[in-house]
Formats: structure tokens, C-alpha cells, sequence
């Protein structure tokens, strides 16, 4: 058995497929109308064919659930952030922020409220951390990380 990736349920296909070329620059792989295959493995379905699938109502179909979020990476954050900021619509769940260990993150939703989140490449804040001027001891003790980690992050 192989693990192919989540597929999200999609009230509006044409919407959601520009949402995820746009903003996260998915490509579409295959297109079957109401089945879609992204890069990345992230598989769409629209909601009318989900629910003839698991024999439910339109009712008992919901959305925005704030129990999970679709996690991408990105190495070149600061450019990801301008590009995104040009894009009307982007409902924010919050602004940019830094977390405990240097990571910078932003959090938004997609078309149909559920959150994407887009972290700063764990590699590259290592990167940034050196380049400030910290060794890589600082940086292994700023980001709690083992120093092999740093060191591997330097090639």
C-alpha cells in the first residue's frame, strides 16, 4: 500500500485550481473535471461528486474546520510574501510571525476556509541565522536543533 496524499473536498473547482496555481504554484497534473491532481500530491474533488461518493446530504458536508492544515515550505520566503501580498482575497488566519526557534510563517485560507500554512524553509532560517553572524553553535542553541543539523544546512 502507498499513501498518495489528502484530497480536498472543493466547492468550486476552477476557483480552487487558481487558487493553488497562484498562490502556491501547484501545477495541475491531471484533470478529470470533478477529479484534479496537483504537484505536490494533493488530489481536488468537487463537493457534488464527494457526496454521491460517501452517500451523504449536501447538509453533513462542512467546511473550515481549524483541525489541520495543509503544510508547505518555502526557500525563498521573503519573495513568497511579496508575491502573495499582490494577490486580492487572501483571507489571513494571521500575519507573518516568527516562531520560538526562527522559523518565519504566514497562515491563510483557501477557497473553502481551510488553512494553508507557508513556512520559511527550516534550512534556509538556518542560513539566515549564519549570515546575521551567528556561529553555528549560536544558531543550533537559537533554533534548537543539534548542531549537525546547522552544519549540514551550511553546504
Amino acid at each position: 500500500m502507498e499513501f498518495k496524499g489528502p484530497l480536498l473536498v472543493v466547492t468550486d473547482m476552477e476557483k480552487s485550481k487558481a487558487f493553488f496555481r497562484e498562490t502556491l504554484g501547484l501545477r495541475v497534473i491531471m484533470d478529470f473535471g470533478a477529479n484534479v491532481t496537483l504537484t505536490g500530491g494533493i488530489f481536488l474533488q468537487t463537493k457534488d461528486t464527494w457526496k454521491d461518493f460517501i452517500n451523504a446530504s449536501t447538509d453533513e458536508i462542512t467546511f473550515g474546520g481549524k483541525d489541520g492544515e495543509l503544510y508547505f515550505e518555502e526557500d525563498d520566503f521573503d519573495a513568497f510574501i511579496d508575491r502573495i501580498r499582490e494577490i486580492e482575497g487572501i483571507r489571513y488566519v494571521h500575519p507573518v510571525m516568527e516562531h520560538q526557534w526562527g522559523q518565519r510563517a504566514v497562515r491563510f485560507f483557501d477557497p473553502d476556509s481551510r488553512i494553508i500554512e507557508v513556512g520559511e524553509n527550516i534550512q534556509a532560517v538556518c542560513r539566515r541565522f549564519l549570515d546575521s553572524g551567528m556561529t553555528a553553535e549560536e544558531t543550533a542553541v537559537r533554533m534548537d536543533v543539534p548542531i549537525e543539523f546547522v552544519i549540514a544546512s551550511m553546504r
